[in-house]
């Protein structure tokens, strides 16, 4: 009973903080983020 009621409260917060993410106004962090691997990083190494 209790692991039930676990998992859907899980399953809530997963699924809330998913629609959350993805609202519009989150879009410029998103694409920012999307970026962030393809720019370039000058002369900096490992």
């Amino acid at each position: 009973m209790v692991a039930g009621l676990i998992t859907a409260v899980l399953l809530v917060l997963f699924v809330t903080g998913w629609i959350w993410i993805w609202l519009p106004r989150h879009k410029a962090a998103l694409d920012e983020a999307a970026r962030m691997p393809l720019e370039d990083e000058g002369n900096k190494t490992p």
